[in-house]
């Protein structure tokens, strides 16, 4: 957990290469590099699964220690104060190592939420929590296409797939299928 809000980065690293990614540095870039350094990792590319000031917080000072590539989805964009090195369009792999995340377009909590699946594994931004979802009050936001995304996309990928959120615990596509509020009839 990273910054004032406590949000959630992720880094991603391939034992075998050592290549890696990072999602959504929101703040204390030292401490995230350090665990980089740690692991002796080498980051391939930074990745926003929403622009949203408490996950990209750390875009600029990582990118910069780094030399790795800033990515987000075009539609949050222009929420940014810097510009993205390239984009995560619905369906595109990243390739890190021997490990690949499929970008999985997921608006509702902003126009261009992204979440982003690996084997037995799915980073959800802000757009699922355990037993909650994200926001749509803010600009942007809208409750119907939250819904309809997590309904028609996330939980088609598994009941035993990992879901990590933005914020909060990890939980599972099957545990909230089955229990998440915002999900049941």
């Amino acid at each position: 957990m990273v910054g004032p809000i406590q949000a959630n980065c992720y880094i991603v690293g391939c034992k075998q290469t050592g290549e890696a990614v990072v999602i959504d540095p929101g703040g204390e870039v030292p401490r995230i590099v350090s665990e980089v350094v740690k692991r002796k990792l080498t980051v391939r590319c930074i990745l926003n699964t929403h622009g949203h000031w408490d996950h990209t917080g750390g875009n600029d000072e990582l990118r910069e220690i780094t030399r790795a590539p800033l990515m987000i989805h075009r539609g949050d964009a222009p929420q940014l104060s810097q510009t993205p090195d390239d984009w995560l369009e619905e369906g595109r792999e990243i390739r890190f190592g021997t490990y690949r995340l499929k970008v999985i377009h997921t608006p509702g909590h902003s126009p261009g939420g992204v979440c982003l699946a690996g084997p037995g594994v799915v980073f959800t931004g802000d757009t699922l929590f355990a037993g909650s979802i994200g926001r749509t009050d803010l600009p942007g936001g809208d409750y119907e296409t939250l819904l309809s995304g997590v309904r028609g996309k996330l939980f088609s990928l598994g009941d035993e797939v990992r879901v990590y959120p933005g914020h909060g615990p990890s939980s599972t596509i099957g545990q909230e299928r089955a229990q998440n509020p915002f999900f049941q009839a």
